[in-house]
């Protein structure tokens, strides 16, 4: 029975329940992601490969990009079953393997219990996590849009975004507690295992609350209509391969901008550069986040107003203009100048990242939009946030000197603007069949 029963706002049950399945499942994806992103900065070279010495560090930054390598995949995949069966059954199974992998990662045995087969078989986990990721946001993102009320598609798709601002408040702040709570000791022995055990308690709700969405309008008229793509990646590039491009340049500034943080380089190059405590590089980390979160649902709200792109290019400007005062800011080792940079940083991010949604669905026609939402979006974050970590140490450790980075945020920022300002506004334009 349909809940699609509208309040005098125009704002149904079903409406806020589409884009609550979209916020927590995606939230949930991104603790785990972000869990190892982290634990990858912190810990996993001297568990998983301790005999590589001091290159360890930089093959476990080299994990957190592999995963990337396989989200388009993953997104094709996904896309697949979602152009054909439909958004839910795809958001469940995407979920549950997340899930899955990153439990596995926390019952892991290290390199001293089991030798070569731990780094192997979290080399494997983290794939399983980039396939899942692949195929999570467009399904999650198509899920609150199609869902939204008329000129609401930017705020309700800026539910699966919030998951990322909150994936990372969960993740950084349960490893603060754990670092904090625990010795050194304790935490390389087994704490580190905590929050990807934590994950488990997080799917079963995620699990629980995507069951009962309801199917999306968009995809019961395709399948009413019997007009649902039985080739739909084979379509998506006959017609659409402009816009799956156009998709993945605009993103990739704000994703490698965002993994400064999130990919945890900030907080290993803070702690080993300047002797910083993790715990309180962590927690700026979460300030991060909380501003992060509240210009991603600014820049949507405001791209129910203006145009989508124009709300996305101010963030990609702000980004540009603050990658050098950045790691100005960073490289004084004081604490609260480094509050004072990602604060500063999660702005622009947040303006670029609250539209994309809306624009990703507005960009593709029903038919083959599960598929080309996923794969643009695969693509962006592949070329821009896969090696960021790893990119940024080695132009580090190569050039010496953190400016290198900027310049190197700079031009993925200015790729997006450039890229943003070629997609048409159709943000008034119906998104049926």
């Amino acid at each position: 029975m349909s809940t699609q029963v509208e309040t005098p706002t125009g704002v149904s049950r079903e409406h806020r329940r589409a884009a609550m399945a979209s916020m927590v499942g995606t939230t949930v994806e991104w603790y785990d992601f972000f869990i190892y992103a982290q634990a990858a900065s912190l810990i996993f070279a001297q568990l998983f490969f301790a005999p590589m010495g001091s290159s360890g560090q930089l093959v476990a930054y080299v994990t957190i990009g592999i995963s990337f390598i396989f989200r388009p995949l993953g997104a094709i995949v996904a896309g697949y079953f979602g152009d054909k069966f439909g958004r839910k059954k795809v958001l469940i199974a995407t979920l549950t393997l997340m899930g899955a992998a990153t439990v596995g990662m926390g019952l892991l045995p290290t390199y001293a219990t089991i030798g070569i087969w731990a780094p192997i078989i979290l080399i494997v986990l983290r794939i399983l996590q980039g396939f899942s990721t692949g195929g999570e946001w467009g399904g999650a993102a198509l899920m609150a849009v199609e869902h939204a009320p008329k000129g609401k598609r930017g705020i309700y798709g800026a539910a699966t975004q919030m998951g990322v601002p909150l994936g990372m408040l969960i993740a950084v702040g349960t490893l603060a507690l754990c670092t904090g709570l625990l010795s050194e000791e304790q935490f390389e022995a087994w704490g580190w295992r905590i929050p990807f055990l934590i994950s488990f308690v997080l799917i079963l709700v995620g699990f629980y609350i995507r069951r009962r969405v309801e199917e999306t309008p968009v995809f019961k008229e395709l399948s009413e209509r019997k007009e649902r793509n039985h080739t739909p990646v084979r379509a998506l590039w006959r017609t659409n391969k402009k816009q799956v491009m156009l998709a993945a340049l605009s993103f990739i500034g704000t994703n490698g901008n965002g993994y400064i943080i999130v990919g945890g380089f900030i907080v290993a190059y803070s702690t080993r550069e300047y002797g910083l405590a993790r715990v309180d590089v962590l927690v700026a980390s979460l300030f991060a986040a909380i501003v992060w979160g509240v210009f991603t649902l600014l820049g949507a709200h405001l791209s129910d107003r203006y145009a989508r792109t124009t709300i996305m290019n101010l963030g990609n400007a702000a980004m540009v203009l603050c990658a050098i005062p950045f790691f100005l800011l960073v490289d004084t080792g004081e604490l609260h100048w480094i509050y004072v940079a990602l604060g500063l940083f999660a702005v622009g991010l947040g303006l670029s990242y609250g539209p994309q949604p809306a624009l990703y669905a507005e960009m593709f026609p029903a038919a083959v939009r599960f598929s080309g939402a996923s794969i643009g979006y695969a693509i962006g974050t592949v070329l821009g946030g896969a090696f960021v970590p790893t990119i940024s140490e080695a132009l580090f450790k190569g050039t010496g000197t953190s400016m290198s980075i900027s310049i190197y945020l700079m031009i993925l920022a200015a790729i997006s603007f450039v890229a943003t300002s070629r997609i048409k506004n159709r943000r008034d334009e119906d998104l049926n069949v």
